[in-house]
């Protein structure tokens, strides 16, 4: 596992940070610290962490994660984010402003897809090399 420093302090702009622990799938762990006022994605990517993404706007799923732990997050910069995807677990990376510490399995579009298609909700690019 690579460690970034990570503790609740506050950032150059003046926000909060909280640990985010992003599991990888290919088994490894990368821990960061991450503002209040940032996108998971942005810091993951700002650290060197390749994550999925297409849209940027919470519409597409392909950032999706899910919480390996309760946690705390701001969803409310996705275009379509729904109570049922929290319920279940789903966080879009994208678009998420982490509000407490957060422990996130990465790579979930597939199973985000799954979910949403199952509750006949939007899930884009649905059997769209859906193999994963």
């Amino acid at each position: 596992m690579i460690a970034v420093q990570v503790s609740d302090t506050l950032n150059e702009m003046g926000a909060k940070c909280h640990r985010v622990l992003l599991h990888l799938p290919e088994g490894s762990r990368r821990e960061l610290s991450v503002g209040e006022d940032q996108h998971i994605w942005d810091a993951a990517h700002a650290a060197g962490i390749e994550l999925p993404s297409i849209c940027h706007q919470g519409r597409c799923l392909t950032c999706a994660g899910r919480l390996l732990k309760p946690g705390d997050f701001d969803s409310s910069d996705a275009v379509t984010y729904f109570p049922v995807d929290r319920d279940a677990g789903f966080i879009l990376l994208c678009t998420a402003f982490p509000r407490s510490p957060l422990e996130l399995q990465t790579h979930q579009q597939f199973a985000m897809r799954q979910h949403r298609r199952q509750l006949g909700l939007p899930a884009p690019y649905s059997g769209v090399s859906d193999a994963g």
